[in-house]
C-alpha cells in the first residue's frame, strides 16, 4: 500500500478524492500554495447561447408529413441499379426516357426511391430470404409529401408522380390510404394528390412567406429518405435564388440539412412550423447527402399548388421570345449603362411579343415597371400573369429607352408549345471571301444572301475565345443587318464614331441564335 514518506495523504487516497472541495483540501494538506489549489477549485463553466431543440417544431408537423407510394405499369430500374449518379440528383422518376444527347441526361438521376425498404443491398438479401416485397414485385417509386388542407389534398414533386397510374398515402402512424392525382406541373416540379377524406380530418401545414427566410436561418426537413418514412433532418438556409439549369423558373432554396433519395416532395419547415421550401433535389457526385439541397420556394410553390387544386393544370402567360442574358460585353456595346435585363435573340413566329413589335437585338428592361434583372426573371414574371393579361414592357432599341404593350398569350395552349424560333436555311448563290483581320476571321455573302458566313476564325483571336466558330453564320451587327463585308465595316465603323469598344454580333448555327459582343480593334 503507498504511503507518503512525510506522513501526508497517500497518492491512493487523493486519488480516490470524488469532490472538488475534497479535493482542494487535500492539495492545501500537502503544503501547496493556497493561489494555487483556489485557481482548481471551481469547475470550468462556459456561458454560451442555447441551442434551439427542433422537438416541438417536429411534434406538431410530423403528423402532416406523408410518404407518397408510385406504381406504374411500366418496368423502371430499382434503386441498386440506377445507383446514385453523378452531379444533380432528383428524386422520384421522369428522366430515365430523356434523349441521350438531352442536357439534363448528363447532371440529373433519379432519387425518390423505386423499392424502399428494400433498396441496396441488404433490402436484396431480404428478399432473398423471404423478407417483404413491395407490392408484389410490381414497379414502385417512393417519395415523401404533406397535407395542405384538412380534407386531404398532398403536395409532393411531379417527378415523383411521374408515369404514376396508382398512388398510396402513408401516415406517419403506418395508416395507408389510396389517393387520386389531381395535377402535375412539369416546369416547376410540383404535384397535388387527394385522399379521402370522409371519414376523417387531416392535420395540415401551411406554406410560409419565404420571402422573409434569411441565409443562415435554421430549417428543419422531414420526409421519407430511402423508404424509412418519418426522418427529421436539421440545418441552416445556405443560399437563396440559386439557378441548378433545370428550366426557366429556377429560384431554388438551398438548404445543408441531409436530404436524400426518397425526400423529394418532402416539406421544409423553419422554426414557426411553416413550409419554407419542397425538397426537390440534391447536388451529389456519390448519390448520396454531401449537404447540399435544393428546395422549390413556398411563394413559387403557394401559386401552382392553389391551380392544380382548382382545375388541375397551371396557366402562365406566354410572351413568345427566346431570350438571352445581358453581360458586361454586350452591355457596353449596346449604350447600356449595366449589363442588366433580357436580350431577344429572335420572337417567336406567331407569338404575342412578335405581334406587339418586339424585335430581334431589343433589350426587354421592365415589365410594368419592374426591373428585369436577367433572362430568368424575364420569364418568372412574365408566366407570373395570366394569359390574356395586358402587360407593360419596356425595351432597349438602338441606345433609346421604348415601351410596348403586349397582350400575354397562354403558355400551355397548341400555339405556345410548338412554335419555335428556327432561323436560317441556306439556298443557293456562293460569292467572295473577305478577310476581317481586326476580327479574327474570314466572312463570304452567304448562299441565301442574308448574313455572311463565316469561312475561317483565328484560333488566337477574341471571336475564337468567345465561341465563334467556321461555319456559323453573322446575320447583323449592332442590329444592322450585313450581308457583306463593306456592311459590317459600315457598321463597326459608326460604333467606334459613337465612342463603342464593341460590337455585337448576332451569329446563327443549327437553327438557333445567339448574341455575341466583340472588341472593335482599330485597323
Amino acid at each position: 500500500m503507498l504511503k507518503s514518506k512525510i506522513g501526508r495523504p497517500s497518492l491512493k487516497t487523493v486519488l480516490k478524492t470524488t469532490t472538488v472541495a475534497g479535493l482542494a483540501a487535500v492539495m492545501l494538506s500537502t503544503g501547496i500554495p493556497a493561489q494555487v489549489v483556489n485557481s482548481f477549485a471551481a469547475p470550468v463553466t462556459v456561458t454560451a447561447p442555447q441551442v434551439p431543440s427542433f422537438a416541438d417544431v417536429v411534434s406538431a408537423v410530423s403528423p402532416a408529413v406523408v410518404s407518397v407510394r408510385v406504381q406504374s405499369d411500366t418496368e423502371t430500374a430499382s434503386n441498386d441499379e440506377r445507383g446514385g449518379g453523378n452531379g444533380f440528383s432528383f428524386g422520384g422518376r421522369g428522366f430515365d426516357n430523356l434523349p441521350e444527347d438531352h442536357p439534363l441526361k448528363r447532371f440529373f438521376r433519379e432519387f425518390g426511391g423505386q423499392d424502399g425498404p428494400q433498396a441496396g443491398p441488404r433490402g436484396r438479401d431480404r428478399a432473398e430470404r423471404g423478407g417483404p416485397r413491395p407490392h408484389h414485385l410490381r414497379p414502385t417509386a417512393q417519395g415523401s409529401g404533406f397535407f395542405i388542407s384538412e380534407d386531404g389534398y398532398v403536395v409532393t414533386n411531379n417527378h415523383v408522380v411521374s408515369d404514376g397510374s396508382a398512388y398510396t398515402v402513408v401516415l406517419n402512424d403506418g395508416t395507408e390510404l389510396d389517393a387520386k392525382l389531381i395535377g402535375k406541373d412539369s416546369r416547376t416540379d410540383l404535384a397535388v394528390l387527394k385522399v379521402d377524406a370522409s371519414s376523417r380530418k387531416f392535420t395540415y401545414v401551411n406554406f410560409a412567406d419565404d420571402n422573409k427566410t434569411r441565409v443562415g436561418d435554421w430549417v428543419v426537413a422531414v420526409g421519407n429518405p430511402f423508404g424509412l418514412g418519418g426522418t427529421v433532418t436539421a440545418g441552416i438556409v445556405s443560399a437563396r435564388g440559386r439557378d441548378i439549369g433545370s428550366g426557366p423558373y429556377d429560384d431554388f432554396i438551398q438548404v445543408d440539412a441531409a436530404v436524400n433519395r426518397g425526400n423529394s416532395g418532402g416539406p421544409t419547415f423553419n422554426l414557426n412550423g411553416e413550409v419554407v421550401g419542397i425538397n426537390t433535389a440534391i447536388f451529389s457526385p456519390s448519390g448520396g447527402n454531401v449537404g447540399i439541397a435544393f428546395a422549390i420556394p413556398a411563394s413559387t410553390a403557394k401559386d401552382v399548388v392553389a391551380d392544380l387544386m382548382k382545375d388541375g393544370k397551371v396557366e402562365r402567360g406566354w410572351l413568345g421570345v427566346q431570350i438571352q442574358p445581358v453581360n458586361k460585353d454586350i452591355a457596353e456595346s449596346l449604350g447600356l449603362s449595366e449589363p442588366k435585363g433580357a436580350l431577344v435573340v429572335a420572337p417567336q413566329e406567331g407569338s404575342p411579343g412578335l405581334k406587339a413589335g418586339i424585335r430581334q437585338g431589343d433589350v426587354i428592361t421592365a415589365v410594368n415597371g419592374d426591373p428585369i434583372n436577367d433572362a430568368r426573371d424575364l420569364a418568372k414574371k412574365v408566366a407570373s400573369f395570366a394569359p390574356n393579361t395586358k402587360i407593360d414592357v419596356s425595351i432597349w432599341r438602338n441606345g433609346k429607352a421604348q415601351s410596348i404593350d403586349v397582350t400575354l398569350g397562354n403558355m400551355a395552349t397548341d400555339e405556345a408549345t410548338k412554335a419555335d424560333s428556327s432561323a436560317g436555311e441556306e439556298d443557293s448563290k456562293p460569292s467572295t471571301e473577305q478577310a476581317l483581320a481586326a476580327l479574327g476571321m474570314s466572312v463570304q455573302p452567304s448562299e441565301n444572301g442574308a448574313g455572311l458566313t463565316i469561312t475561317d476564325v483565328d484560333p488566337d483571336s477574341e471571336a475564337a475565345a468567345r465561341g465563334i466558330k467556321e461555319g456559323e453564320t453573322i446575320t447583323s451587327v449592332n442590329n444592322k443587318e450585313v450581308s457583306s463585308a463593306a456592311d459590317l465595316n459600315k457598321v463597326i465603323d459608326q460604333a467606334k464614331k459613337d465612342g463603342r469598344t464593341r460590337a455585337l454580333f448576332q451569329v446563327e448555327a443549327n437553327g438557333s441564335s445567339r448574341f455575341v459582343a466583340l472588341p472593335i480593334n482599330e485597323g
